[in-house]
């Protein structure tokens, strides 16, 4: 049996050529790639153990310490998601980590908290980029934006602070229901027609 007669596939070679009983196939998987999301996330942190970049606690650490910091301040689960994640795209975008984090998070969170996750790392540059020749005020360009003093706190509060090898941190099993939960719907996608 060819790839194009398997009875679960689409037939077509070209989208111009695509049915409607091709697109009802592929978005049978879809909810099934969907569905796998989170099992995907979570392995993907899992990558950022081990690997320190220098830091006195490596990179998955941080995120859980972030992600601990915020939980045991009381922040809502939202929140507490973002922390965990803010770090995730350092493997993949080393030079724009921020960036590949706020499109892993946009669909599922607020935009005030994909806000902060897609600004943190030039708000968390308040703390060294003088160290490495480059502007520690580089934020202030944000500063009349509504959620500067949001995402400040964040870096201040929780992410700068989350490199403390004796710090309690919570596994990263305690926060796997979380990241189930906040996975399970997408508030914003081009997929779905809510995309803004």
């Amino acid at each position: 049996m060819t790839q194009t007669e398997a009875p679960n596939r689409a037939r077509f070679h070209a989208m111009i050529e695509g049915t409607q009983e091709d697109w009802s196939i592929i978005a049978g998987h879809s909810i099934e790639l969907f569905q796998g999301l989170p099992d995907r996330l979570l392995a993907h942190l899992r990558l950022l153990g081990g690997d320190f970049g220098g830091f006195a606690v490596d990179r998955l650490t941080h995120s859980l310490q972030t992600a601990t910091r915020a939980y045991r301040a009381n922040r809502d689960d939202e929140y507490v998601f973002c922390s965990l994640v803010h770090d995730i795209g350092d493997t993949l975008g080393p030079a724009n980590h921020a960036d590949v984090a706020a499109a892993v998070v946009k669909p599922f969170v607020s935009e005030q908290n994909h806000w902060m996750v897609e600004k943190h790392a030039i708000f968390q540059g308040y703390y060294f980029f003088h160290f490495l020749g480059l502007d520690r005020d580089a934020r202030e360009k944000y500063r009349e934006h509504e959620w500067f003093d949001y995402t400040a706190e964040f870096c201040e509060e929780y992410d700068q602070a989350a490199f403390d090898p004796g710090y309690e941190t919570l596994p990263l099993e305690h926060f796997e229901p979380l990241v189930r939960s906040q996975l399970a719907t997408a508030r914003r996608s081009l997929y779905s027609g809510t995309d803004s």
